[in-house]
């Protein structure tokens, strides 16, 4: 069972990097006329940031897609690949090496030279296609802090930290350990704006700043 299930894993990473790594909101943009993102306001390609180039259409657009490729992966790896749910190799087995590998795909795509979003949508995606339960509490906090608060990463952090939360607390143990490894690696690549939450200067959803 070893080398299958390592061969497994490979090919869960593999899938969910190819996936994760493709860049929806440079390629939507400028398929839309709206230029290089990465020029733009914070110079993210997430949603977020195409949402100050004046297109709501387009944002949501980009955030549907950039969840998509978060779940697809994972979605795929629960049915490709075997992986009873109680094996003790689960916390990092295909399931979990497809979610991991595709918030690191879309943090870090070859592409671009390693310089892609910050993984809210995308993790939001890997969330529900973990557990759907993981994925409601995910979008609850996300969505109700970004009500509360109209700034996008706070929201995004709350809801990243939420989820390592919600699979401990609602019965899926095997997927803290990953969850967690990307709520770290979320909130690492959120360090500048937390200078600026900080310093009461992070922008809110709709600025242009």
């Amino acid at each position: 069972m070893g080398t299958e299930f390592t061969i497994s894993t490979l090919w869960a990473a593999l899938l969910g990097y190819g996936l994760g790594s493709i860049p929806f909101g440079l390629i939507l943009a400028k398929l839309a006329g709206k230029g290089d993102i990465r020029q733009i306001g914070s110079g993210n390609i997430g949603a977020t940031n195409v949402l100050r180039t004046g297109s709501k259409g387009l944002a949501a657009a980009v955030l549907l897609l950039d969840l998509a490729k978060g779940f697809l992966p994972v979605f795929l790896a629960w049915r490709l690949f075997d992986q009873p749910e109680a094996m003790p190799q689960a916390a990092w087995g295909p399931v979990p090496a497809a979610a991991l590998s595709a918030v690191v795909g879309h943090c870090f795509p070859v592409w671009l030279g390693f310089k892609g979003g910050k993984g809210v949508a995308t993790n939001a995606g890997v969330s529900l296609g973990i557990a759907w339960p993981i994925g409601l509490a995910y979008a609850l906090v996300w969505l109700g802090v970004l009500a509360v608060s109209r700034i996008s990463s706070l929201a995004g952090m709350c809801a990243v930290v939420a989820a390592a939360l919600a699979a401990a607390l609602l019965g899926y143990p095997a997927f803290v350990p990953v969850l967690a490894l990307i709520a770290l690696l979320v909130i690492w690549l959120h360090r500048a704006n937390l200078k600026r939450l900080a310093a009461g200067t992070e922008p809110r959803v709709g600025s242009k700043g």
